[in-house]
């Protein structure tokens, strides 16, 4: 049995996993899909001080508690930068690492520096009535839709669950200054539906598996069988 602690992206909340929980479950594992402060069913918690050293903080705390090992740790978008944080702070907990259609930074960089759109959201933020509020993406015409997803269904199930993101989990840095963080093994799955314009993807560095997925950026939403396919072989 291996255990998957799952990470969703940003304005997002752990419910988006609920299609591929059971599914990892079924077959035999244990699954971890947490809402990061302030998102999800903890919006509540939303505030101008939460960053991304706070949802860091949200996943280093859970597999502390939890006692867990050899973990499965996958990040999804935004939850990249998280994963790739979290690795770097206790990688002897950590077994694998998927980056899930994920921005993938280097030491230093922020959101802005790995998905420059990112930066336009962040000066709205900033200018805005509130100064640290980012709302979520508007939906574009098909075949871009929301996040990737079209379906009527699925489009009011995705935005029940999106909220404001604060500012600041796009400005902060990640600190990837850990050596041994680096020597976990990564998988990278691509989404390589419909991509949005202004849009970019780094390469992969050379030696790490790269799996992709027909879809759009939501996968978890529109493909979640075919995902658990993939994350399976990891596990």
């Amino acid at each position: 049995m291996s255990t998957y602690l799952l990470v969703h992206g940003a304005w997002h909340g752990g419910e988006c996993w609920e299609r591929v929980v059971p599914l990892l479950t079924t077959a035999g594992h244990r699954v971890l899909a947490p809402s990061l402060t302030g998102l999800g069913d903890r919006a509540g918690l939303l505030g101008p001080e939460v960053g991304l050293d706070t949802h860091v903080d949200d996943v280093v705390g859970l597999i502390e508690d939890e006692g867990l090992t050899d973990v499965v740790l996958v990040g999804h978008s935004y939850g990249g930068l998280v994963v790739s944080s979290v690795v770097d702070r206790i990688p002897e907990r950590i077994g694998h690492v998927v980056h899930l259609d994920a921005m993938v930074p280097e030491h230093g960089e922020t959101a802005a520096d790995v998905q420059p759109a990112t930066q336009d959201l962040i000066d709205r933020a900033l200018a805005s009535d509130s100064g640290w509020r980012v709302p979520p993406l508007p939906e574009l015409p098909p075949p871009y839709g929301l996040f990737g997803v079209t379906e009527a269904a699925d489009l009011a199930w995705l935005r029940s669950m999106l909220s404001d993101m604060p500012v600041r989990c796009f400005q902060q840095p990640v600190r990837l200054d850990n050596p041994t963080g680096h020597r976990v093994p990564r998988t990278h799955i691509h989404c390589v539906g419909a991509v949005p314009p202004g849009i970019v993807r780094r390469p992969v560095p050379a030696g790490r598996p790269v799996w992709e997925l027909p879809t759009g950026h939501d996968c978890m939403i529109t493909m979640p069988a075919e995902l658990t396919e993939l994350l399976l072989k990891v596990g």
